[in-house]
């Protein structure tokens, strides 16, 4: 899957970036705002967005947008779940500190729920979309 990561965090994207090409995905770019992730969203498939980036709490608003606006799956992944339980452009969300089987769980969920499969039971993951 080509896979967006919206995270303004350097240390924090380049150590995502190198879980999901570990996992076998491809990164189509790191995004560190709304402008940058916007821009890079037509090329992805999946976004890991966190809520707090480089231009505020901007993680629900680019969720909204890339999903609505290219079709894109959102994952967050964030040290603030509670600002996005209710939240319905996303269809998870994973509390940081992440490490790799999160990420994996987080991918796998987002590509089963973008083809119509189910992933019972997520360990790390919790769904968001009704």
């Amino acid at each position: 899957m080509r896979i967006l990561i919206v995270e303004d965090e350097l240390l924090i994207a380049l150590d995502l970036e190198s879980m999901v090409l570990d996992l076998g995905h491809e990164v189509v770019g790191t995004a560190r705002n709304a402008k940058e992730a916007l821009e890079l969203g037509r090329e992805a498939e999946v976004a890991l967005v966190d809520v707090q980036l480089a231009d505020g709490p901007t993680g629900p608003s680019i969720a909204e947008a890339l999903s609505r606006d290219h079709g894109v799956t959102v994952v967050f992944i964030t040290g603030n779940p509670e600002f996005v339980r209710d939240n319905r452009s996303a269809v998870g969300v994973v509390s940081k500190p992440h490490w790799p089987a999160k990420v994996a769980e987080a991918l796998d969920f987002a590509e089963a729920t973008r083809f119509g499969r189910t992933l019972s039971s997520p360990r790390y993951l919790t769904p968001l979309m009704a």
